[in-house]
């Protein structure tokens, strides 16, 4: 395990950002870094709470003379998305994060880092820590579950919290200062089917559709990478017309928030036309590469010939599904008006899986415009209506609606300007930030986003700059020492 992350600075929060990789944390499985942030507040005289969600609050009082300054929120959540390479062997809810230093920037080995967010927690563990800090009063709020359904920030009770302003850690890009984010909603279809006996004279396959980028499917939405369900799917449906492919089993993406990088499926031709099927595969590869040679150099269309399946997914069912799946909407749907080159409206066709009596597919549409949110959600339910598929929505959370007349924004942005001679940039994310609901539980707050720079989160590739922590550090350090009186 590599330690020589902790030799970078500020070393104040890299080497919590240390302690923070080897603590196991995948989405739903908290448990252990929530009893360790208990235990870091409470080994430090703070005052500690942990609520019925799985939220840890540590409150540390004004440094003297700054006791009549707004109250600060520091914010960020505690579990990371568990993403690998597939011949990556590591088990999230076991192993450490295997941090390295790649020239100017940290990674992991083959896996997510987990920078997303903890960077932002490791952050606020240095402020609760130090000794030698000016600041008025101090809450952190480090929240559970907030990848796979915000359940900390939904959770969270009116009055518990005293502060005036938040200041959310979750942004990813030094040197903008975000003031709204995306609504979000699941959207989820089944496909109940039967099986059917595998015909004579068969030959077996195993699909397999990897080596995408994927990526946050907010963030890495406009970048146009592929998906990995989309393709797979679209090769099926034409080898089901061309070669009667039949599909015994699917298996496509893993987290509803990742763009999917990796696609299953097994399935069987008739043994005669395996030659002509064997051949469509490779220039199906081909096709792909060429339309996505730009921004997925890396993937690959392969087959292995296996063994037959004891039984298959009724013929119906099987046209139903590749119809659904080619014509769910999926990608950037609309750019916002408002800010050039913000996501307004999107979806990823993030999982699709077959368990023997069900097909699911899994869907995250996000938008900053409610009635957009809404329509989509209209449009992929009347596709999965049509398909005859069980359809409904859960998981819904709001946007957070910019306000430009922000103080906490005035004061950043002033604070920054004189730090480093440059104005940062305001902007909004098409992420479902915690912002939108949090403020909806304390609607007094005023609220900002800011964070270092952190590139590919929810995939491998996820990595953050060296550089960039060190300003970031700056910054918060500066404005949690100007920080207006109440």
């Amino acid at each position: 395990m590599s330690k020589e992350i902790l030799n970078l600075e500020p070393k104040v929060i890299w080497k919590h950002f240390y302690s923070l990789t080897q603590i196991p944390r995948p989405s739903k499985h908290e448990d252990a870094i929530e009893d360790f942030m208990v235990n870091f507040g409470k080994n430090l005289g703070l005052e500690t709470i942990k609520d019925e969600v799985g939220n840890v609050i540590i409150r540390k009082p004004a440094t003297p003379g700054m006791e009549n300054r707004m109250g600060i929120v520091l914010q960020g959540h505690l579990d990371m998305v568990p993403q690998k390479n597939s011949d990556k062997n590591h088990d999230f809810t076991k192993d450490p994060i295997d941090a390295l230093v790649d020239g100017e920037w940290v990674k992991a080995d083959g896996t997510t880092l987990g920078a997303d967010n903890g960077m932002g927690v490791a952050a606020a563990m240095a402020v609760l820590e130090s000794k030698d800090l000016a600041h008025g009063p101090i809450e952190a709020l480090f929240t559970s579950d907030e990848e796979t359904g915000m359940t900390g920030a939904f959770g969270l009770k009116a009055g518990v919290l005293k502060g005036d302003i938040l200041m959310n850690l979750d942004s990813e890009d030094e040197g903008e200062l975000y003031i709204g984010c995306a609504g979000g909603t699941n959207a989820n279809a089944e496909f109940e089917y039967t099986t059917e006996e595998v015909p004579a004279n068969m030959k077996a396959y195993k699909l397999a559709l990897t080596g995408l980028k994927g990526g946050h499917s907010g963030v890495d939405i406009p970048l146009q990478r592929g998906n990995s369900n989309k393709l797979l799917n679209r090769f099926m449906r034409s080898a089901a017309q061309k070669f009667g492919l039949r599909l015994a089993s699917i298996d496509g993406g893993s987290l509803r928030n990742a763009i999917p990088r990796e696609s299953f499926a097994t399935v069987v031709v008739e043994a005669d036309k395996a030659a002509e099927f064997e051949a469509a595969i490779a220039k199906c590869e081909a096709v792909f590469k060429a339309e996505l040679e730009q921004t997925e150099p890396f993937m690959t269309f392969k087959f292995n010939v296996t063994d037959l399946p004891e039984n298959l997914i009724d013929l119906a069912t099987q046209t139903s599904l590749f119809n659904a799946v080619y014509a769910c909407p999926n990608g950037v749907i609309r750019m916002s008006d408002s800010m050039k080159g913000l996501v307004e409206t999107s979806n990823n066709l993030a999982i699709i899986k077959s368990d023997g009596k069900v097909i699911k597919v899994m869907t995250l549409i996000r938008s900053s415009v409610d009635s957009a949110k809404k329509d989509l959600e209209n449009m992929i339910e009347s596709v999965f209506q049509l398909a005859g598929a069980n359809f409904w929505l859960d998981g819904q959370y709001p946007g957070w609606k910019p306000n430009v007349e922000s103080p906490i924004l005035k004061t950043m942005s002033s604070i920054y300007n004189n730090k480093y001679g440059i104005i940062p940039k305001v902007t909004a994310i098409h992420a479902g930030l915690e912002c939108g609901l949090l403020g909806g539980v304390y609607p007094n707050w005023d609220m900002i986003s800011f964070g270092p720079t952190i590139r590919f989160p929810h995939s491998p590739d996820e990595k953050v700059n060296i550089e960039s922590v060190q300003k970031f550090w700056d910054f918060t350090v500066e404005t949690l020492k100007q920080i207006p009186v109440k």
